[in-house]
């Protein structure tokens, strides 16, 4: 059973996109039809932005809704705080998750608390996008995977898409969200596949998963630009006779506790991979719900494929931190053949 929940209006036809083609179409059909939707970032205007997500839209739409702003992240999310408070819809772009650090404060001081410090009074319908994730060759601080960050900040939720028809229903669900999202992009997936999506407002539902394929012997959950490292994995595990269950996350907080539950009780085992460093990583919560929900129902300890406990490492070492077919592979053996 797939669990993906959609809500559909004005969609006819379907294009093959990118994902970050996606992106921009699903930029592009909020600043369509709700004029509170404001853009905010560094070169997002004329330039269209560093990945070209932005491309075209502040030509169409004018530069008071498509905002070049200073190269000031802290200055950037909190003026989203005040657009979103006043009824706007503003969606923040930072250049690369590895330069968010600056806005923390803003983040964790005002914009997960102000719901709950006003008493429902007020909410902060702000979306941060944040290209994420090493494998492109960029520089180690614009290689991060910060996600577990934020899904410990109590009153944010955290979306990571890994495929174009999903970045584009799950960032419109995201704008139209009253509360806020960080919008994790991986970047290594931004023109690694073109994908059939519709035309015109669609929105997939934030906190829900999806079961990529059915599997009786092992449960392999991922994310983003590791869903096609698992599901390369997988590919080879079946060659050996091993039936593995894909999970596709999709959303990091709230996670997608009964999808988790539900393929493990039925697997009896589990291998999570991500590409963030091991201590503190969102597996750690994961395998949290996994033990709450279906301890009894373990045939085998949780494995988790990583990266390593270290900032992501310059090119020469880039390939050798991120998690590989072959090191998920290996976890998959051990979890079967326990």
């Amino acid at each position: 059973m797939d669990v993906k929940t959609e809500t559909k209006t004005q969609v006819n036809t379907t294009q093959k996109l990118t994902m970050v083609q996606a992106v921009n179409d699903a930029l592009k059909t909020m600043l369509e039809s709700d004029k509170t939707t404001m853009l905010l970032g560094e070169d997002i205007g004329k330039n269209g932005g560093v990945f070209r997500a932005t491309e075209g839209l502040q030509e169409q739409f004018g530069e008071d809704r498509v905002v070049d702003t200073p190269l000031s992240e802290s200055g950037i999310v909190g003026t989203s705080v005040g657009l979103a408070v006043n009824g706007f819809k503003p969606v923040a772009e930072m250049q690369f998750m590895g330069f968010i650090y600056p806005a923390f404060d803003q983040l964790m001081t005002h914009v997960s608390r102000i719901r709950a410090k006003t008493m429902g009074h007020y909410s902060v319908p702000l979306v941060v996008r944040a290209p994420y994730g090493a494998g492109i060759r960029a520089p180690e601080i614009h290689s991060d995977s910060a996600e577990a960050i934020f899904t410990h900040m109590p009153g944010i939720k955290v979306v990571c898409p890994s495929t174009p028809y999903d970045a584009k229903g799950l960032l419109i669900a995201s704008i139209e969200d009253p509360d806020p999202v960080i919008f994790m992009e991986p970047m290594r997936s931004y023109r690694a596949q073109r994908e059939e999506v519709p035309e015109g407002k669609y929105t997939l539902e934030i906190g829900k998963g999806k079961r990529v394929q059915e599997g009786t012997d092992v449960t392999v959950i991922a994310w983003g630009a590791m869903l096609p490292v698992a599901q390369q994995a997988v590919k080879q595990a079946e060659q050996q006779g091993m039936s593995c269950e894909v999970l596709d996350l999709k959303t990091l907080y709230p996670l997608d506790r009964d999808l988790i539950a539900e393929s493990v009780q039925k697997t009896g085992r589990a291998v999570i991979v991500h590409e963030a460093q091991s201590t503190g990583g969102l597996g750690q919560d994961i395998m949290s719900v996994i033990h709450d929900t279906s301890f009894l129902y373990l045939r085998a300890p949780i494995e988790r494929v990583t990266g390593f406990d270290v900032p992501v490492p310059f090119f020469a070492l880039e390939d050798h931190h991120l998690p590989t077919p072959k090191r998920v592979l290996a976890s998959i053996e051990k979890a079967v053949h326990f």
